[in-house]
């Protein structure tokens, strides 16, 4: 079988990146462009910057990834793109250019859901196994996911309000945390101890989520330490949350392994990253002896290659081929 070779682009957020992805795993080349100093000065994604700044940087690192890695254009079989989710504004920039390069050399255009690729980006190392879980974890998304087969999915759970990520980050502001806000939570966490008493989200059998009274618990109780001019230990208010936020999530793992048997457990999302999400899965996984993968740090944040990944299993089969017409969504579940 020819091999195939697909240029991604990804521009969700406030990374710039571009790859080429061979026969959707071998990474031929990958260059990621962060804004995050930039960001850092505000203390968050400020959108109007993000999307000047991809414009200003996406045929920069087009140029360097071509440069770095010798590799002729006139070879691709597919352009790749996100266009869902993310900021409207970022979306367009990465939407436009995939065009411009697809129309230049008259190659299909693939559309690609930014949260499929997270967990596409499992198989760039590894493999897929199905049936398996996908607990996708990021900013935006808190989703259970089951997988059948490539591209055969079924929603499980979801967040009732606030994301994972999202909670890290409000409780990095409430505490004081500098951007970016989840990480430092992780590593304030590490020195702490957990004994501030929060309360548990969604403390039932269904398998959704919710972090938005977790989030409000920890508001309060700073404000309430404040108000009698107490000091609160940082360490140990990150240590308590992340506890209570990761618990709810190998909760409900367990409970979606107990219903229904899996060959494998694969995170995805930006908040994978995070080391103590990672240990606490491992046990879960272990327990019902249910392979485990999460892709390495590289490919956890955003970036071009898991949208490669992603992307070739629908060039196979002939799907997400998209017309020049194709817009930006900044809202839309794993499995749509």
């Amino acid at each position: 079988m020819k091999d195939v070779y697909i240029l991604a682009v990804e521009t969700s957020c406030d990374e710039t990146s571009i790859a080429i992805i061979k026969n959707g795993k071998d990474v031929v080349g990958l260059e990621v462009y962060t804004q995050m100093d930039t960001h850092a000065m505000y203390g968050g994604v400020v959108p109007e910057i993000a999307s000047r700044m991809h414009t200003e940087a996406i045929t920069l690192v087009l140029d360097s990834l071509l440069k770095k890695t010798g590799f002729d254009l006139n070879k691709i079989d597919a352009v790749a793109v996100t266009y869902a989710p993310g900021l409207l504004g970022s979306l367009l920039v990465g939407i436009e250019f995939a065009k411009t390069i697809a129309y230049v050399y008259n190659k299909p255009l693939i559309k690609v859901n930014h949260m499929v690729g997270h967990i596409y980006a499992n198989n760039i190392e590894n493999n897929l196994e199905f049936p398996l879980l996908a607990m996708v974890v990021s900013g935006g998304h808190t989703e259970l996911v089951e997988m059948t087969g490539d591209y055969e999915f079924n929603l499980l759970g979801a967040t009732l309000d606030d994301a994972l990520g999202e909670a890290y980050d409000k409780v990095a502001k409430i505490i004081g945390v500098p951007y970016p806000g989840g990480p430092n939570v992780e590593r304030l966490a590490k020195d702490g101890n957990v004994c501030y008493d929060l309360a548990k989200p969604v403390n039932d059998n269904t398998l959704n989520f919710s972090y938005s009274g977790l989030k409000s618990n920890v508001i309060n109780l700073v404000h309430n330490y404040k108000q009698r001019g107490e000091d609160i230990n940082i360490n140990d208010l990150a240590a308590s949350f992340q506890y209570v936020a990761i618990d709810e999530i190998t909760r409900k793992i367990e409970i979606a392994l107990e219903q229904k048997e899996y060959k494998m457990l694969v995170l995805a999302g930006g908040v994978s990253a995070n080391n103590y999400l990672r240990d606490e899965v491992k046990k879960i996984t272990n327990k019902y002896n249910v392979k485990f993968t999460v892709p390495k740090m590289l490919y956890c944040t955003d970036n071009a290659a898991m949208i490669g990944a992603a992307a070739y299993p629908l060039f196979i089969n002939k799907q997400n081929i998209a017309d020049f017409s194709l817009n930006a969504k900044s809202h839309i579940s794993t499995i749509e």
